[in-house]
Protein backbone atom coordinates (compact mmCIF):
# COMPACT_ATOMS: atom_id res chain seq x y z
CA UNK A 1 0.00 0.00 0.00
CA UNK A 2 3.31 2.37 0.71
CA UNK A 3 4.33 1.71 -2.64
CA UNK A 4 0.88 2.50 -4.58
CA UNK A 5 0.32 5.81 -2.37
CA UNK A 6 3.46 6.73 -3.46
CA UNK A 7 3.22 5.67 -7.44
CA UNK A 8 -0.61 6.72 -7.89
CA UNK A 9 -0.31 10.13 -9.32
CA UNK A 10 2.14 7.96 -12.29
CA UNK A 11 -0.84 4.96 -12.83
CA UNK A 12 -3.98 6.28 -11.33
CA UNK A 13 -5.20 8.57 -14.23
CA UNK A 14 -4.68 5.65 -16.50
CA UNK A 15 -6.50 3.36 -13.95
CA UNK A 16 -9.55 5.71 -13.88
CA UNK A 17 -9.74 6.04 -17.81
CA UNK A 18 -9.32 2.08 -19.03
CA UNK A 19 -11.68 1.10 -16.10
CA UNK A 20 -14.54 3.33 -17.48
CA UNK A 21 -13.78 2.50 -20.91
CA UNK A 22 -14.49 -1.26 -19.83
CA UNK A 23 -17.91 -0.08 -18.39
CA UNK A 24 -16.78 1.16 -14.73
CA UNK A 25 -20.32 3.52 -15.15
CA UNK A 26 -23.58 4.72 -14.90
CA UNK A 27 -25.43 5.14 -17.73
CA UNK A 28 -28.31 8.08 -17.85
CA UNK A 29 -31.54 8.11 -19.48
CA UNK A 30 -30.40 10.05 -22.16
CA UNK A 31 -27.83 6.94 -22.79
CA UNK A 32 -24.99 9.28 -21.71
CA UNK A 33 -22.58 7.50 -19.14
CA UNK A 34 -20.64 8.75 -15.92
CA UNK A 35 -17.58 7.09 -14.60
CA UNK A 36 -17.77 5.06 -11.42
CA UNK A 37 -14.74 6.31 -9.75
CA UNK A 38 -11.95 3.75 -9.06
CA UNK A 39 -9.35 3.94 -6.30
CA UNK A 40 -5.58 3.25 -6.61
CA UNK A 41 -5.82 1.92 -2.96
CA UNK A 42 -7.13 -1.50 -3.15
CA UNK A 43 -8.70 -3.61 -0.70
CA UNK A 44 -6.26 -6.55 0.64
CA UNK A 45 -7.83 -9.78 2.01
CA UNK A 46 -6.57 -13.73 1.73
CA UNK A 47 -8.14 -15.53 -0.20
CA UNK A 48 -9.13 -17.95 2.44
CA UNK A 49 -10.93 -14.76 3.75
CA UNK A 50 -12.60 -14.42 0.80
CA UNK A 51 -13.99 -17.63 0.38
CA UNK A 52 -15.02 -17.82 4.21
CA UNK A 53 -17.13 -14.69 3.58
CA UNK A 54 -18.47 -16.23 0.13
CA UNK A 55 -19.57 -19.09 2.86
CA UNK A 56 -21.00 -17.23 5.12
CA UNK A 57 -23.07 -15.18 2.53
CA UNK A 58 -24.51 -18.65 0.99
CA UNK A 59 -25.67 -19.60 4.47
CA UNK A 60 -27.21 -16.26 5.26
CA UNK A 61 -28.75 -15.99 1.76
CA UNK A 62 -30.04 -19.32 1.93
CA UNK A 63 -31.47 -18.33 5.71
CA UNK A 64 -33.16 -15.66 4.32
CA UNK A 65 -34.77 -17.53 1.65
CA UNK A 66 -36.16 -20.29 3.81
CA UNK A 67 -37.37 -17.68 5.84
CA UNK A 68 -39.87 -15.98 3.26
CA UNK A 69 -41.02 -18.84 2.05
CA UNK A 70 -41.99 -19.46 6.16
CA UNK A 71 -43.87 -16.38 6.50
CA UNK A 72 -45.64 -16.78 3.17
CA UNK A 73 -46.64 -19.99 3.54
CA UNK A 74 -47.86 -18.48 7.39
CA UNK A 75 -50.72 -17.09 8.51
CA UNK A 76 -49.50 -13.39 8.11
CA UNK A 77 -47.82 -13.33 4.25
CA UNK A 78 -49.04 -9.86 4.02
CA UNK A 79 -45.98 -8.68 6.47
CA UNK A 80 -43.82 -9.31 3.54
CA UNK A 81 -46.69 -9.07 0.08
CA UNK A 82 -47.70 -5.10 1.93
CA UNK A 83 -44.41 -4.29 1.28
CA UNK A 84 -44.60 -5.03 -2.42
CA UNK A 85 -45.82 -3.41 -5.45
CA UNK A 86 -48.89 -4.73 -6.87
CA UNK A 87 -47.13 -6.11 -10.16
CA UNK A 88 -43.87 -7.51 -7.44
CA UNK A 89 -46.59 -8.75 -5.31
CA UNK A 90 -48.17 -10.61 -8.08
CA UNK A 91 -44.80 -12.29 -9.19
CA UNK A 92 -44.23 -13.35 -5.65
CA UNK A 93 -47.71 -15.11 -5.26
CA UNK A 94 -47.13 -17.16 -8.42
CA UNK A 95 -43.52 -17.77 -7.96
CA UNK A 96 -42.38 -18.09 -3.96
CA UNK A 97 -43.37 -22.12 -3.89
CA UNK A 98 -41.41 -22.55 -6.89
CA UNK A 99 -38.55 -20.16 -6.35
CA UNK A 100 -35.86 -22.92 -4.68
CA UNK A 101 -33.08 -21.61 -6.63
CA UNK A 102 -31.10 -18.05 -6.66
CA UNK A 103 -28.47 -18.32 -8.96
CA UNK A 104 -26.63 -15.05 -7.62
CA UNK A 105 -27.36 -13.33 -4.27
CA UNK A 106 -25.14 -10.30 -2.47
CA UNK A 107 -25.08 -9.80 1.20
CA UNK A 108 -23.78 -6.69 2.28
CA UNK A 109 -21.11 -5.94 5.12
CA UNK A 110 -19.59 -3.56 6.88
CA UNK A 111 -16.25 -4.85 8.52
CA UNK A 112 -15.52 -3.71 12.33
CA UNK A 113 -12.38 -4.22 13.22
CA UNK A 114 -11.84 -7.90 11.80
CA UNK A 115 -15.31 -8.88 12.01
CA UNK A 116 -17.97 -8.76 8.87
CA UNK A 117 -21.55 -7.62 9.48
CA UNK A 118 -24.07 -8.10 7.57
CA UNK A 119 -26.53 -4.88 6.65
CA UNK A 120 -28.69 -6.73 4.09
CA UNK A 121 -29.01 -9.78 1.46
CA UNK A 122 -29.53 -8.40 -2.08
CA UNK A 123 -31.72 -11.08 -4.08
CA UNK A 124 -33.79 -8.71 -7.01
CA UNK A 125 -30.52 -7.69 -8.94
CA UNK A 126 -27.89 -8.40 -6.72
CA UNK A 127 -25.50 -6.88 -9.10
CA UNK A 128 -21.80 -5.73 -9.44
CA UNK A 129 -19.73 -8.77 -10.81
CA UNK A 130 -19.25 -6.73 -13.48
CA UNK A 131 -18.23 -3.89 -12.27
CA UNK A 132 -16.12 -6.16 -9.48
CA UNK A 133 -14.19 -7.78 -12.08
CA UNK A 134 -13.57 -4.34 -13.83
CA UNK A 135 -12.09 -2.88 -10.78
CA UNK A 136 -10.10 -5.83 -10.40
CA UNK A 137 -8.89 -6.72 -13.77
CA UNK A 138 -7.68 -3.12 -14.78
CA UNK A 139 -5.78 -2.32 -11.13
CA UNK A 140 -3.91 -5.37 -11.58
CA UNK A 141 -3.26 -4.64 -15.05
CA UNK A 142 -2.62 -1.52 -14.82
CA UNK A 143 -0.44 -1.64 -11.90
CA UNK A 144 1.67 -4.92 -13.23
CA UNK A 145 2.48 -3.07 -16.16
CA UNK A 146 3.76 0.28 -14.48
CA UNK A 147 5.69 -2.10 -12.25
CA UNK A 148 7.05 -3.97 -15.20
CA UNK A 149 5.93 -7.24 -14.08
CA UNK A 150 6.27 -9.47 -17.16
CA UNK A 151 3.52 -9.58 -19.82
CA UNK A 152 3.27 -13.39 -20.09
CA UNK A 153 2.47 -13.72 -16.19
CA UNK A 154 -0.76 -10.99 -16.08
CA UNK A 155 -2.99 -14.30 -16.95
CA UNK A 156 -1.94 -15.93 -13.94
CA UNK A 157 -1.87 -13.02 -11.68
CA UNK A 158 -6.02 -12.69 -13.35
CA UNK A 159 -6.65 -15.81 -12.74
CA UNK A 160 -5.22 -16.07 -8.85
CA UNK A 161 -7.41 -13.33 -8.30
CA UNK A 162 -10.52 -15.15 -9.56
CA UNK A 163 -13.65 -13.58 -11.20
CA UNK A 164 -17.32 -12.74 -10.14
CA UNK A 165 -18.21 -13.13 -13.63
CA UNK A 166 -16.63 -16.88 -14.09
CA UNK A 167 -18.96 -17.72 -11.01
CA UNK A 168 -21.60 -16.27 -12.55
CA UNK A 169 -21.34 -18.24 -15.74
CA UNK A 170 -20.75 -21.37 -13.76
CA UNK A 171 -23.62 -21.20 -11.41
CA UNK A 172 -25.34 -20.92 -14.34
CA UNK A 173 -24.73 -23.37 -16.59
CA UNK A 174 -25.20 -25.67 -13.23
CA UNK A 175 -28.50 -24.40 -12.67
CA UNK A 176 -29.56 -24.63 -15.94
CA UNK A 177 -28.02 -28.75 -16.31
CA UNK A 178 -30.26 -29.26 -12.91
CA UNK A 179 -33.08 -28.62 -15.07
CA UNK A 180 -32.37 -29.91 -18.01
CA UNK A 181 -31.08 -33.14 -17.09
CA UNK A 182 -27.48 -32.20 -17.54
CA UNK A 183 -27.83 -30.73 -20.76
CA UNK A 184 -25.66 -27.22 -21.05
CA UNK A 185 -27.54 -24.38 -23.07
CA UNK A 186 -26.99 -22.63 -26.67
CA UNK A 187 -27.83 -19.59 -26.35
CA UNK A 188 -28.14 -16.86 -23.11
CA UNK A 189 -30.09 -14.24 -22.81
CA UNK A 190 -29.12 -11.01 -20.54
CA UNK A 191 -32.21 -9.47 -19.90
CA UNK A 192 -32.25 -5.66 -19.14
CA UNK A 193 -33.92 -1.96 -20.16
CA UNK A 194 -32.35 -0.13 -23.26
CA UNK A 195 -30.31 2.22 -21.73
CA UNK A 196 -30.55 0.54 -17.72
CA UNK A 197 -27.92 2.42 -15.63
CA UNK A 198 -25.89 -0.85 -15.54
CA UNK A 199 -25.83 -1.70 -18.75
CA UNK A 200 -22.24 -1.53 -19.18
CA UNK A 201 -21.51 -3.78 -16.55
CA UNK A 202 -23.90 -6.12 -18.49
CA UNK A 203 -22.06 -5.88 -21.83
CA UNK A 204 -18.91 -6.59 -19.73
CA UNK A 205 -20.65 -9.37 -18.55
CA UNK A 206 -21.78 -10.82 -21.91
CA UNK A 207 -18.58 -10.32 -23.60
CA UNK A 208 -17.13 -12.60 -20.70
CA UNK A 209 -19.84 -15.18 -20.96
CA UNK A 210 -18.98 -15.16 -24.87
CA UNK A 211 -15.25 -15.72 -23.86
CA UNK A 212 -16.14 -18.95 -21.59
CA UNK A 213 -17.88 -20.52 -24.76
CA UNK A 214 -21.61 -19.10 -24.51
CA UNK A 215 -23.58 -17.83 -27.33
CA UNK A 216 -24.83 -14.62 -25.42
CA UNK A 217 -26.80 -11.15 -26.45
CA UNK A 218 -28.52 -8.16 -24.10
CA UNK A 219 -31.84 -8.26 -24.87
CA UNK A 220 -35.03 -6.21 -24.35
CA UNK A 221 -38.51 -6.67 -22.68
CA UNK A 222 -40.33 -4.80 -26.09
CA UNK A 223 -38.33 -7.33 -28.21
CA UNK A 224 -39.17 -10.28 -26.80
CA UNK A 225 -42.18 -12.79 -28.16
CA UNK A 226 -42.33 -16.36 -28.75
CA UNK A 227 -45.29 -18.98 -28.53
CA UNK A 228 -42.91 -21.79 -27.10
CA UNK A 229 -39.56 -20.50 -26.53
CA UNK A 230 -38.40 -17.12 -25.55
CA UNK A 231 -37.62 -15.28 -28.80
CA UNK A 232 -35.79 -12.32 -29.73
CA UNK A 233 -35.55 -10.97 -33.60
CA UNK A 234 -36.09 -14.69 -34.50
CA UNK A 235 -33.62 -16.23 -31.94
CA UNK A 236 -34.86 -18.27 -29.22
CA UNK A 237 -33.28 -18.37 -26.33
CA UNK A 238 -32.35 -21.23 -23.88
CA UNK A 239 -31.48 -19.63 -20.88
CA UNK A 240 -31.90 -15.92 -19.36
CA UNK A 241 -30.23 -13.96 -16.44
CA UNK A 242 -32.78 -11.32 -15.80
CA UNK A 243 -31.45 -7.70 -14.68
CA UNK A 244 -34.78 -6.25 -15.24
CA UNK A 245 -36.61 -4.15 -11.67
CA UNK A 246 -40.35 -5.39 -11.39
CA UNK A 247 -40.59 -2.11 -10.82
CA UNK A 248 -39.73 -1.05 -14.27
CA UNK A 249 -42.19 -3.01 -16.10
CA UNK A 250 -44.73 -1.39 -14.03
CA UNK A 251 -43.26 2.23 -15.80
CA UNK A 252 -43.55 0.28 -18.77
CA UNK A 253 -45.53 -2.51 -18.98
CA UNK A 254 -44.27 -5.88 -21.33
CA UNK A 255 -46.86 -8.10 -20.73
CA UNK A 256 -45.13 -11.19 -22.57
CA UNK A 257 -42.56 -10.63 -20.34
CA UNK A 258 -44.37 -10.04 -17.05
CA UNK A 259 -46.06 -13.66 -17.55
CA UNK A 260 -42.60 -15.08 -18.23
CA UNK A 261 -41.38 -14.06 -15.22
CA UNK A 262 -44.62 -15.42 -13.43
CA UNK A 263 -43.33 -19.00 -14.45
CA UNK A 264 -40.07 -20.94 -12.06
CA UNK A 265 -38.03 -22.29 -13.49
CA UNK A 266 -39.45 -21.21 -16.45
CA UNK A 267 -41.03 -22.99 -19.64
CA UNK A 268 -40.20 -21.37 -22.35
CA UNK A 269 -36.70 -20.94 -21.32
CA UNK A 270 -35.17 -21.40 -18.04
CA UNK A 271 -34.96 -18.60 -15.55
CA UNK A 272 -32.60 -18.77 -12.49
CA UNK A 273 -32.93 -15.21 -10.53
CA UNK A 274 -36.36 -15.37 -10.19
CA UNK A 275 -37.74 -11.18 -9.39
CA UNK A 276 -37.58 -12.43 -5.08
CA UNK A 277 -38.87 -9.20 -3.59
CA UNK A 278 -39.78 -11.23 -0.71
CA UNK A 279 -36.20 -12.52 0.12
CA UNK A 280 -34.85 -8.64 -0.13
CA UNK A 281 -37.78 -7.09 1.99
CA UNK A 282 -35.88 -6.21 5.25
CA UNK A 283 -38.33 -7.57 7.41
CA UNK A 284 -37.29 -11.09 6.38
CA UNK A 285 -34.02 -9.99 7.71
CA UNK A 286 -34.93 -8.85 10.32
CA UNK A 287 -36.96 -12.12 11.79
CA UNK A 288 -33.84 -13.73 10.63
CA UNK A 289 -31.96 -11.60 13.79
CA UNK A 290 -35.48 -12.44 16.01
CA UNK A 291 -35.10 -16.04 15.49
CA UNK A 292 -32.14 -16.16 17.57
CA UNK A 293 -34.33 -15.52 20.49
CA UNK A 294 -37.68 -17.21 19.31
CA UNK A 295 -36.56 -20.68 18.44
CA UNK A 296 -40.00 -21.45 17.11
CA UNK A 297 -39.48 -19.26 14.53
CA UNK A 298 -36.24 -20.44 13.97
CA UNK A 299 -37.83 -23.93 13.82
CA UNK A 300 -40.61 -22.73 11.65
CA UNK A 301 -38.22 -21.63 9.28
CA UNK A 302 -36.45 -24.74 8.93
CA UNK A 303 -33.33 -23.23 9.65
CA UNK A 304 -30.19 -25.25 10.26
CA UNK A 305 -27.58 -24.80 12.99
CA UNK A 306 -25.21 -24.14 10.31
CA UNK A 307 -27.56 -21.05 9.37
CA UNK A 308 -28.40 -20.30 12.79
CA UNK A 309 -24.65 -19.60 13.86
CA UNK A 310 -23.99 -17.64 10.50
CA UNK A 311 -26.97 -15.30 11.85
CA UNK A 312 -25.46 -15.05 15.24
CA UNK A 313 -21.87 -14.06 14.30
CA UNK A 314 -22.90 -11.97 11.28
CA UNK A 315 -26.23 -10.11 11.85
CA UNK A 316 -26.61 -7.44 14.21
CA UNK A 317 -29.47 -7.25 16.12
CA UNK A 318 -31.96 -6.23 13.91
CA UNK A 319 -35.98 -6.32 14.15
CA UNK A 320 -39.48 -4.43 12.53
CA UNK A 321 -39.89 -1.50 14.06
CA UNK A 322 -43.30 -1.41 15.59
CA UNK A 323 -44.36 -0.82 18.88
CA UNK A 324 -44.76 -3.60 21.53
CA UNK A 325 -42.50 -5.65 23.88
CA UNK A 326 -39.42 -7.59 22.50
CA UNK A 327 -35.63 -7.99 23.06
CA UNK A 328 -33.30 -5.42 22.94
CA UNK A 329 -29.53 -5.70 21.22
CA UNK A 330 -28.18 -7.36 24.58
CA UNK A 331 -31.13 -9.58 25.08
CA UNK A 332 -32.95 -8.02 27.72
CA UNK A 333 -36.48 -7.73 27.64
CA UNK A 334 -38.08 -4.25 26.34
CA UNK A 335 -41.44 -3.39 26.82
CA UNK A 336 -41.80 -1.25 23.66
CA UNK A 337 -38.95 -1.22 20.77
CA UNK A 338 -39.91 2.04 19.60
CA UNK A 339 -39.34 3.80 23.00
CA UNK A 340 -36.26 2.21 23.32
CA UNK A 341 -34.83 3.33 20.25
CA UNK A 342 -35.97 6.92 20.51
CA UNK A 343 -34.09 7.21 23.53
CA UNK A 344 -30.76 6.33 22.34
CA UNK A 345 -30.03 7.53 19.03
CA UNK A 346 -26.82 6.99 18.39
CA UNK A 347 -27.02 3.30 18.66
CA UNK A 348 -29.37 2.75 16.06
CA UNK A 349 -30.73 2.98 12.39
CA UNK A 350 -34.00 3.10 10.54
CA UNK A 351 -34.42 1.50 7.24
CA UNK A 352 -37.41 1.08 5.73
CA UNK A 353 -38.41 -2.28 4.85
CA UNK A 354 -38.95 -1.90 0.65
CA UNK A 355 -36.86 0.77 -0.71
CA UNK A 356 -34.02 1.14 -3.03
CA UNK A 357 -31.03 3.22 -3.13
CA UNK A 358 -30.57 4.00 0.26
CA UNK A 359 -33.36 6.81 0.15
CA UNK A 360 -35.27 6.10 3.11
CA UNK A 361 -32.06 5.20 5.59
CA UNK A 362 -31.93 7.51 8.60
CA UNK A 363 -28.81 7.16 11.29
CA UNK A 364 -29.65 8.44 14.11
CA UNK A 365 -25.79 9.37 15.13
CA UNK A 366 -26.79 12.07 11.82
CA UNK A 367 -29.53 13.61 13.67
CA UNK A 368 -28.88 17.04 13.05
CA UNK A 369 -26.55 16.85 9.45
CA UNK A 370 -27.05 17.99 6.01
CA UNK A 371 -27.58 14.14 4.85
CA UNK A 372 -30.04 13.48 7.77
CA UNK A 373 -32.10 16.93 6.95
CA UNK A 374 -31.74 16.13 3.76
CA UNK A 375 -33.41 12.21 3.78
CA UNK A 376 -36.13 13.19 6.65
CA UNK A 377 -37.17 16.09 4.32
CA UNK A 378 -37.39 13.72 1.18
CA UNK A 379 -39.29 11.00 2.96
CA UNK A 380 -41.56 13.54 5.13
CA UNK A 381 -41.70 16.99 3.41
CA UNK A 382 -40.33 18.86 6.64
CA UNK A 383 -37.62 18.62 9.41
CA UNK A 384 -37.97 15.75 12.39
CA UNK A 385 -36.15 15.74 15.38
CA UNK A 386 -35.30 11.91 15.88
CA UNK A 387 -37.74 11.15 17.96
CA UNK A 388 -40.52 12.59 16.26
CA UNK A 389 -38.91 10.61 12.82
CA UNK A 390 -39.33 7.16 15.12
CA UNK A 391 -42.78 7.97 15.79
CA UNK A 392 -43.68 8.46 12.42
CA UNK A 393 -42.10 5.96 11.09
CA UNK A 394 -43.43 3.12 13.71
CA UNK A 395 -46.83 3.72 12.32
CA UNK A 396 -45.92 4.42 8.51
CA UNK A 397 -47.01 1.62 6.37
CA UNK A 398 -45.58 2.51 2.92
CA UNK A 399 -42.99 -0.45 1.65
CA UNK A 400 -43.73 -2.34 4.72
CA UNK A 401 -42.71 -0.04 6.87
CA UNK A 402 -39.36 0.08 8.68
CA UNK A 403 -36.75 -1.84 10.34
CA UNK A 404 -34.31 -0.97 12.84
CA UNK A 405 -30.78 -2.12 13.39
CA UNK A 406 -27.82 -1.86 15.77
CA UNK A 407 -25.35 0.24 13.97
CA UNK A 408 -22.30 -1.08 13.06
CA UNK A 409 -19.63 0.88 14.37
CA UNK A 410 -16.94 1.73 11.35
CA UNK A 411 -14.81 4.56 10.47
CA UNK A 412 -13.87 6.08 7.21
CA UNK A 413 -10.61 5.22 6.07
CA UNK A 414 -8.00 7.16 3.74
CA UNK A 415 -8.15 6.07 -0.36
CA UNK A 416 -6.44 7.81 -3.33
CA UNK A 417 -9.99 8.14 -5.93
CA UNK A 418 -8.65 8.45 -9.52
CA UNK A 419 -9.65 10.53 -12.15
CA UNK A 420 -8.47 10.48 -15.91
CA UNK A 421 -6.20 13.64 -14.96
CA UNK A 422 -5.33 13.64 -11.58
CA UNK A 423 -5.47 11.46 -8.28
CA UNK A 424 -6.98 13.08 -5.07
CA UNK A 425 -6.85 11.50 -1.51
CA UNK A 426 -10.27 11.27 0.01
CA UNK A 427 -12.08 9.88 3.31
CA UNK A 428 -13.94 6.78 2.47
CA UNK A 429 -16.50 4.35 4.50
CA UNK A 430 -15.94 1.20 2.85
CA UNK A 431 -18.00 -1.66 2.43
CA UNK A 432 -17.45 -5.18 1.49
CA UNK A 433 -20.40 -7.44 -0.60
CA UNK A 434 -19.86 -11.27 -0.88
CA UNK A 435 -21.93 -13.13 -3.68
CA UNK A 436 -23.68 -16.55 -2.68
CA UNK A 437 -25.62 -18.93 -4.80
CA UNK A 438 -28.58 -20.34 -3.02
CA UNK A 439 -30.30 -24.24 -4.08
CA UNK A 440 -27.38 -25.35 -6.86
CA UNK A 441 -25.26 -28.25 -6.28
CA UNK A 442 -22.10 -26.69 -5.55
CA UNK A 443 -20.96 -22.87 -4.76
CA UNK A 444 -18.98 -21.59 -7.47
CA UNK A 445 -15.79 -19.60 -6.38
CA UNK A 446 -17.67 -16.40 -5.61
CA UNK A 447 -15.22 -13.42 -4.55
CA UNK A 448 -16.60 -10.31 -3.72
CA UNK A 449 -16.88 -6.48 -4.61
CA UNK A 450 -15.94 -3.40 -2.26
CA UNK A 451 -17.83 0.18 -2.49
CA UNK A 452 -16.33 3.26 -1.15
CA UNK A 453 -18.61 6.73 -0.29
CA UNK A 454 -18.07 9.69 1.65
CA UNK A 455 -21.06 8.82 3.54
CA UNK A 456 -22.24 5.92 5.69
CA UNK A 457 -25.02 4.99 3.61
CA UNK A 458 -22.91 3.77 0.51
CA UNK A 459 -24.60 3.50 -3.07
CA UNK A 460 -22.52 3.28 -6.28
CA UNK A 461 -25.65 4.93 -8.32
CA UNK A 462 -26.10 8.33 -5.51
CA UNK A 463 -22.41 8.57 -5.57
CA UNK A 464 -19.13 6.53 -4.27
CA UNK A 465 -16.66 4.50 -6.01
CA UNK A 466 -15.36 0.91 -6.45
CA UNK A 467 -12.65 -0.22 -4.84
CA UNK A 468 -10.12 -2.98 -6.15
CA UNK A 469 -10.49 -6.60 -4.48
CA UNK A 470 -7.21 -8.44 -4.60
CA UNK A 471 -5.72 -11.08 -3.24
CA UNK A 472 -2.91 -10.99 -0.87
CA UNK A 473 -1.25 -13.25 -3.16
CA UNK A 474 -1.60 -10.98 -5.73
CA UNK A 475 0.16 -8.20 -3.89
CA UNK A 476 2.63 -9.79 -2.99
CA UNK A 477 3.79 -10.86 -6.44
CA UNK A 478 3.46 -7.14 -7.61
CA UNK A 479 5.48 -5.84 -4.66
CA UNK A 480 7.90 -8.24 -5.93
CA UNK A 481 7.75 -6.59 -9.20
CA UNK A 482 8.23 -3.32 -7.33
CA UNK A 483 11.65 -4.54 -5.48
CA UNK A 484 12.92 -5.76 -8.62
CA UNK A 485 13.04 -2.84 -10.54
Amino acid sequence: MDVLRRQAHYFGPELAKTAYQRGLAVTKPDGSTQPIPITATPVILDAAEIKRRALLSAKLASATLKMARAVLAGADPGRLLGALSPLERTLAERTWQESRKLVTTRVDYFVSGDRPWALEVNATIPAMQGYSDIAARTFIEVVARHLRYPEKGLASLLTLNGSNALALYRALLDGYAAERDGKMPDTVALLCRKNDAQVTELRWLCERFREFGADADIVHPEDVSGEDTFTVKGKAYDLVYRHLFVRRLEQSPAPWVEDFLGTVPGKKAVFLNPPASQVEVKTTFALLSQALTEPALAEEAGLTPEELEAVRAAVPWTRPFRHGPGTGPAGEKVDDIVARVSQEPARFVLKRAWDYGGKAVFLGRSVGTVPYEERVKGAYGESMSWAELCTRAATDPQGGGFVVQEVVDTQPEDHLLCGQNQVLPTSFFVDYSAYASVGIAKQPSWGGVCRGSMSEIVNIVGGGGVLPLITTEVAAKLLLAWKAI
